[in-house]
Parts: structure tokens; sequence; C-alpha cells
């Protein structure tokens, strides 16, 4: 009776100790953690995957690699993701381009951000920067609406390409402001700065990476940004929702996801992970360098926000009639 006794209680011990490993298996990878990111490095999202990376590799004590995919402005490196299993040995720094507008304008898509994606937490948004060439007349979002009001069809308005984050934000004012302009598509912002400040180009929507230092060097001139609330690393320049569009918001966004149907275990832990990482002051100095903010908080906050930022710009890409590009 007694050895009956002992046995059974040694077996409770022996779940007992079990149990917290197996509950941590649950909520972590088993292994090394790969970010991936679809675009080249250096950019914008490639440097807060790799300090996002960097931080979660000492939270978790195992390695967090970046590895970028560049092409087709994010939907490689989507569709790369979409096919792992869902051990969380896999991320992807999502970006606005492959997981807001993409599902609207790409048909043909190989995959579904419902289906295919877990959300895990957003990392942050940047506005986009309504600038003009230092030479143009008008130096206000008002003025600029009135010019275009006057000239319909004739105020040429520059695109990094069509379907792409600045292209949609023009498309959303547009729409907003009851104006027609001449768009035309570049490939790439490079190109469309060097005639932005030739003067063949007047006006373009443009991120805050490219427009930062032409605004600083006084080459070009900013009109309006898109958040709705100034960003902390432009607070001189007034959003279009407080100049007579309340509400508006067209920004680049980045967020972690993984493959689809991750443990919940594991989203909740990776999301307060993440949470706690943006609050840190030298992550918080990095972002503000790059405009980034309004990042964090629950996976229900991010998974809502995507999916409104997917019904926005497929509505906008059907009014506006746009077609994907090759």
């Amino acid at each position: 009776m007694q050895r009956r006794q002992f046995m059974t209680g040694a077996a409770a011990l022996g779940a007992a100790l079990v149990l917290p490993a197996t509950v941590r298996a649950q909520d972590m990878p088993s292994g090394p953690v790969k970010i991936v990111v679809g675009f080249p490095a250096g950019g914008g999202t490639d440097v807060l995957a790799r300090l996002l990376g960097q931080k979660l590799g000492v939270l978790w004590n195992i390695p967090v690699i970046v590895e970028n995919r560049a092409g087709a402005a994010g939907i490689i490196a989507a569709e790369q993701v979409a096919r792992q299993p869902n051990d969380g040995n896999t991320l992807l720094m999502a970006h606005v381009n492959s997981h807001g507008i993409a599902p609207g304008l790409q048909p043909k898509l190989a995959y579904s951000v419902d289906r295919d994606f877990t959300p895990i937490a957003l990392v942050g948004k940047t506005p986009t920067i309504l600038i003009g060439g230092a030479a143009q007349p008008a130096k206000t979002l008002p003025d600029l609406v009135k010019l275009c009001r006057a000239q319909p069809g004739k105020i040429i308005f520059g695109s990094a390409g069509s379907g792409s984050a600045q292209h949609l934000a023009l498309e959303i004012f547009k729409a907003r402001a009851g104006i027609d302009v001449l768009h035309v598509p570049y490939k790439g912002s490079a190109p469309l700065m060097n005639d932005l400040m030739g003067g063949h180009v007047q006006y373009c929507f443009e991120g805050m990476t490219t427009a930062t230092p032409l605004l600083q060097s006084g080459k070009v001139i900013a009109l309006a940004q898109t958040l709705q609330k100034r960003s902390k690393s432009q607070p001189g320049v007034p959003t279009v929702a407080e100049q007579g569009y309340p509400g508006f918001e067209a920004s680049i966004w980045f967020g972690m996801v993984g493959p689809g149907k991750m443990p919940d275990a594991m989203v909740q832990r990776m999301n307060r992970d993440i949470d706690q990482v943006l609050a840190m002051a030298d992550v918080q100095e990095k972002l503000a360098q790059v405009g980034a903010e309004d990042g964090g908080g629950s996976v229900q906050r991010f998974a809502e926000f995507m999916k409104s930022e997917q019904q926005k710009y497929a509505k906008t890409i059907q009014d506006a009639k746009i077609v994907a590009e090759g």
C-alpha cells in the first residue's frame, strides 16, 4: 500500500515538473526564429525587423535572424512565409503593400491574409507626406485643392508606381477632396524625386524616409502628412485630417505576422514581448528616427486594423479602376 502511494505521488510530482516545460514549449518556438523581410537590407522595414530581432533574441534566449527576400513590393516574402509551418520559427515583417493593398490589387494573389497568416503585433505606422517642388505655386493644402479645381486634370502628381502606397494615398485624397489630377506613375521613388525637383512633376505623396532629407535641404516643400495626428518626427507639417478632411489616414505600416493558425499561447507571448520591446527607450529613439509610431497593443487591435486597411484599399482600387503593373 505504501509503495503504491509512493509511486502515485512520484508520478504526480513528475507530471508537475513536466507541465511547466510543456507550457513553455507551447508559448515559445522550438529553435532559431527567422524574420523574413520583403525589401532590401537597409530600408525602413529591414531596420525595424533587425531592431526587433535583436531585442527579442535577448528576451527569448534563442537566435533571431533577419532574412531579406525582396521583390514584388513584399509579396514574394509573404508567399514564402504563408507556406511555412505554424511553429513560430518563421515570421514575417508584414507591410501595407503585402497585407493591406495587395489583397485588393492582385486578383491572382497566392495567399489569403485571413487564412494564411496569424496577426501578432502592429509594429508602427509612418505617414506619407504630400510634397511639391519648391517653385510650385500652391504652398498649402487648401491652395492646392483650389488649384486642382481650377485646372481639372492638368496638375501633375507622380507616384512611386501604380498601386503603390503613395499612389493609393493620392487616390484616397482625390476622392475625399473631389478633385481630378493627372497621375504619372514611376518605377520607384528615386526617378520621381528627380523629376519633382526638376519641375516635370508638380506634387506627390511620398514616404517620410525619402521626403525628409529633401525637406531639410529646402529642395521640396511639405503641404500635409497622412496620419490622423502629426508625427513626432514632422511636428511642423499639418495633417490632411486637420485641414478639412477629418478621419483621413493613409499610412505606411509594418506589423509582425506568422503563418496561419499559430498556437494562441505563443501568439499572445510574442505580442506581449513585442510590446515590451517597443516601449524600450533606445527602441523608441530608433522608431522616431524612421518616423514610426502608434505600434503595440493587442493582437485583436492589429487584426482589426489590417482588416480595415484591406477594406479601405480594396474600395479605393475598385473606385479608381487601378490595375496592377506587370
